[in-house]
């Protein structure tokens, strides 16, 4: 199973960007998508988590400004962000949640490999 990230770069403050991560590998389900952020001299923390079921859950410091979709046919989770600020200089990874294989009863999670988003003017 990989996952891939896509849609960072350089935005100016109160700018908008969306990420976009797509799992491929002979996948069956995905239970959920999750974002994840390191910004730096941080350690990565949990921003937004969406299930295939629909519920989502937000971190206090996007909530109001960034917002997680799943398309489950595409295996494929959004990041649309708003209202970008210069704390959100990060590198942005996503992590299957209960990724299940062909033949796979029980899934597991996975890492993409992370996209640089750097707010600046």
């Amino acid at each position: 199973v990989v996952l891939v990230e896509s849609g960072g770069g350089l935005v100016q403050p109160g700018g908008s960007l969306r990420l976009s991560c797509t799992a491929s590998g002979n996948i069956f389900y995905v239970n959920g998508m999750a974002w994840y952020r390191q910004r730096p001299g941080k350690e990565r923390e949990s921003i937004a988590v969406a299930t295939a079921s629909g519920p989502t859950h937000y971190d206090d410091s996007v909530k109001g400004r960034f917002t997680i979709s799943m398309d489950n046919a595409k295996h494929t989770a959004y990041l649309q962000m708003n209202d970008l600020k210069s704390e959100d200089t990060a590198t942005y990874y996503c992590k299957g949640l209960g990724v299940r294989t062909v033949g796979d009863d029980y899934g597991d999670d996975y890492w993409g490999e992370g996209t640089l988003v750097t707010v600046s003017s």
